[in-house]
């Protein structure tokens, strides 16, 4: 039968550490399922090196992902690299359409979908990225021990970046294009009394620069009379934007944040889709890869019992 006349017990869209997860999960679970992405690993792809995740000290990230996405393969997962435009659900069939009009089906459908970090869109930030560029303070800190970065950001997510940092970095700058910090006192209040955090105000980068890597960033101000600040990295901690044009589609409901809502064993309020990852407001807001494929793998058990009407899922413990 051609795949597009077939009903499959499920679609999981993403390919990231949740979705490749809910993929490896699935098969042991013997559910027949595709998998959709536009990119293959998800935004691990884009970590220039990861020593956090479980089982491997030091790695770069496509060479995770690269390791991710045999797993599932291996398992009997079929992934499809198509970007899926939209979700509808028909008569209790879930209808899927690429961006090349292909269409599928499924009984059940997990949305691993992702976020995506919000960027300065400046000359220099795409040259960089991996080479003194991140978005995760929490992924790449230890490469800055003893060196001076600036955070980009007002918020809990720069402050709280910030000072992860100072554990690590000589000198941090944080960089606000306000006047006021827009984070909760608590972590201002930490912020002021860090000696090695110094806040700049009003201000922006508007360019970045160096040569193999970052050395240097360009101000809108001059700060101490130049218009130039020499650091080694640049944290970008601006917001990221959950990927919910799909959830919205098929009438997810999304918290105050705009995260999918999850219920247990990641569902949602629309029987049949499941969620996982960083599009999602589980795992208490710590958006990693680690939590990503726990996630993935409590959706393809909520599949499974789904599909099985309650049935508890084998947990081979």
């Amino acid at each position: 039968m051609p795949e597009e006349n077939k009903i499959y017990d499920l679609i999981i869209i993403g390919a990231g550490g949740a979705g490749l997860s809910a993929s490896i999960y699935a098969s042991r679970y013997k559910i027949t399922h595709l998998v959709f992405a536009k990119v293959l690993g998800g935004t691990i792809t884009t970590a220039h090196i990861v020593e956090n995740f479980p089982g491997f000290t030091s790695v770069a990230g496509q060479d995770l992902a690269a390791h991710l996405v045999s797993h599932a393969k291996e398992l009997g997962g079929l992934i499809k690299e198509e970007e899926i435009s939209h979700a509808a659900k028909v008569d209790g069939i879930f209808e899927l359409t690429t961006i090349g009009g292909s269409r599928y089906q499924a009984k059940t459908i997990i949305l691993a979908t992702g976020s995506q970090r919000k960027r300065l869109d400046i000359a220099g930030e795409k040259d960089f990225l991996g080479k003194g560029i991140s978005y995760c303070s929490t992924c790449d800190a230890p490469f800055f021990r003893n060196k001076t970065v600036v955070v980009v950001g007002g918020g809990d997510s720069a402050l709280t970046a910030s000072l992860h940092l100072s554990e690590f970095a000589g000198k941090v700058y944080v960089i606000y294009r306000g006047s006021q910090l827009r984070a909760e006192p608590t972590w201002i209040e930490s912020v002021s009394k860090n000696p090695k955090i110094e806040v700049i105000f009003n201000t922006n980068i508007i360019e970045i620069l160096g040569t193999q890597v970052v050395q240097e960033i360009r101000l809108d101000v001059p700060y101490k009379d130049k218009p130039t600040l020499a650091v080694d990295g640049v944290f970008i901690e601006i917001g990221a934007v959950p990927g919910t044009v799909l959830a919205d589609q098929l009438g997810v409901k999304l918290d105050e944040k705009g995260y999918v809502d999850l219920g247990q064993n990641n569902s949602t309020n629309v029987p049949g889709v499941f969620a996982a990852g960083d599009l999602t407001n589980g795992s208490s807001g710590l958006r990693q890869l680690v939590t990503a494929s726990s996630e993935g793998a409590i959706a393809a058990a909520g599949v499974y019992g789904y599909l099985k009407q309650k049935a508890p899922a084998p947990s081979w413990g």
